[in-house]
């Protein structure tokens, strides 16, 4: 006859409930070794899709390590190694220089356009105004100049410059220039009769004042022309 337990209600309950925990543990442990089970199959394909690339840059590198055979020492690329893990923090401070630079090339990018937009601008207005072409047949005549005087004749323009600037000063002078405005214009006025140029029409336009007082100044050019300057004389 079997012998039956009778267990109380109590150890009954608190049984029932570590049975319960127990087969909650064993489900979490279920779904844990599913999930490991798809991550490895999922490796297990990566590494599937990935194995020929992998054989193909393999050769690669065999190829290209024997271009450079009697060349490269192992230890070599291990002091590389070395030299690069030992100067690490320096080549992470040039990274942060490098990021810095492009962030400033970046900005400067964005307020060179307005600039270059400006630029564009002023260019074309100093085209319409015929700056360019102006400057071009500048160096054009830069190179006459440059052809036609030899270097003997540059250095006495040098040592000659005080006293050409002078005499251009003294040309330029209101009272010079409108008196050559006059003779320019003189000179462009119709040619006078044959009455008007004989002897005596002469002789009667030297009781003129103004005749009288242009001759009086062309005497005086003219004197002033056989003057020879003391520093010719010395010469």
């Amino acid at each position: 006859m079997a012998t039956q337990i009778t267990l109380p209600a109590a150890d009954l309950s608190a049984l029932l409930q570590k049975v319960e925990a127990l087969t909650a543990q064993v489900q979490t442990i279920a779904v844990q070794l599913d999930a490991q089970r798809r991550s490895q199959l999922v490796v297990e394909e990566l590494v599937q899709d990935l194995a020929p690339v992998l054989n193909q840059a393999f050769k690669k590198v065999v190829n290209e390590l024997a271009e450079v055979d009697g060349q490269f020492k192992a230890e070599e690329l291990l002091f590389v190694v070395k030299r690069l893990l030992a100067n690490s923090h320096r080549f992470i401070a040039l990274l942060d220089q490098m990021e810095s630079a492009l962030d400033l090339l970046g900005e400067v990018g964005h307020l060179s356009k307005p600039v270059y937009q400006t630029a564009l601008t002023t260019f074309d207005q100093l085209e319409r105004k015929g700056y360019f072409v102006f400057a071009q047949e500048s160096a054009r005549v830069a190179d006459r100049i440059v052809t036609e005087f030899s270097a003997e004749d540059v250095r006495a323009l040098g040592d000659n410059i005080v006293g050409i600037l002078s005499t251009v000063r003294n040309m330029t002078q209101p009272d010079l220039m409108a008196l050559a405005n006059r003779a320019a214009d003189s000179l462009h006025d119709t040619e006078p009769a044959e009455g008007d140029s004989s002897m005596w029409a002469l002789l009667r336009e030297m009781n003129d004042p103004q005749v009288r007082r242009g001759l009086a100044r062309m005497l005086r050019v003219v004197k002033s022309l056989a003057e020879q300057p003391e520093s010719l004389r010395s010469n």
